[in-house]
């Protein structure tokens, strides 16, 4: 699925599946767009594995391919007043963005991997988690995570700032994560 080129759009193209031991993760590569041009935050990304699954939640599968809305999130993790530490790893609040429309899934957060040390390789099922580029046998620097999710929130911010005026759950006007691939192989 193309994006539309309006509004904010985060694309995330699934490349295939980094797997070390007993950990399997879905790897691939993001860019935002603003009115379909490339603008500002790029990356990778991981998410677990497929196939993509919206029918039941907890289902320990990624969320299918698709183009899904956006909305600040206020719980354990935050679109704004996140901890500004940088020395203690995933001191709490941590920053995130929510994904909706997720059918039977809830929960689906754009966020930083974490510890202990098996969620540095992939935190959550059905969330996503940006990275510099990683191969199959690194786990993800959280320090390099938080800033990519911080630097997201911030593009959003800049694009539609009275969707963070409060810290209530607000759905980001014209703004969207759109997710391409079902790759059920490595890369």
């Amino acid at each position: 699925m193309p994006i539309q080129g309006e509004g904010w759009e985060l694309h995330v193209e699934r490349l295939g599946l980094h797997r070390r031991g007993a950990l399997a993760r879905t790897y691939g590569r993001y860019a935002v767009h603003i009115g379909g041009v490339p603008s500002g935050p790029a990356g990778f990304m991981v998410e677990t594995v497929g196939p993509g699954d919206n029918s039941a939640p907890d289902n320990g599968r990624r969320i299918e391919a698709g183009r899904y809305r956006l909305t600040t999130h206020y719980r354990t993790f935050v679109s704004a007043g996140y901890s500004r530490s940088d020395s203690v790893v995933a001191e709490p609040p941590m920053p995130a963005i929510r994904v909706l429309d997720t059918g039977r899934r809830t929960g689906i957060l754009i966020h930083p991997v974490y510890l202990p040390a098996p969620k540095l390789y992939v935190a959550s099922i059905g969330c996503l988690n940006p990275t510099r580029a990683v191969t199959a046998d690194e786990d993800v620097d959280f320090w390099d995570s938080r800033a990519r999710v911080i630097g997201l929130i911030e593009s959003l911010r800049r694009f539609r700032p009275a969707a963070f005026a409060d810290a209530v759950p607000t759905v980001i006007d014209n703004a969207a994560v759109v997710i391409d691939g079902e790759p059920m192989e490595r890369p």
